[in-house]
């Protein structure tokens, strides 16, 4: 199974710069046939990883996945999983 990781905290800080690479992991996953990318917000405060949620949630970008899974046992990843 193919995977892409995505680690947004050297860019934690940075609101274009995080949307940008989301865009582009998401597309990629897309272009490749990729089933899994996984994103790693880190824990911090929580502002991040919601971030992340909302970004997926768009009518635009959740068309592209089939599901989003939220890491049970780490708070600080989200699993994107593709058809």
């Amino acid at each position: 199974m193919a995977k892409i990781k995505l680690d947004l905290h050297d860019i934690f800080n940075r609101g274009s710069s995080i949307d940008a690479e989301l865009n582009r992991v998401i597309q990629e996953a897309v272009d490749r046939g990729i089933s899994l990318v996984e994103i790693i917000p880190g824990k911090g405060s929580g502002q991040l990883k919601k971030h992340v949620l909302r970004f997926l949630e768009q009518k635009h970008i959740k068309a592209l996945y089939h599901r989003i899974e939220k890491d049970d046992k780490n708070f600080g990843r989200v699993f994107v999983h593709f058809r």
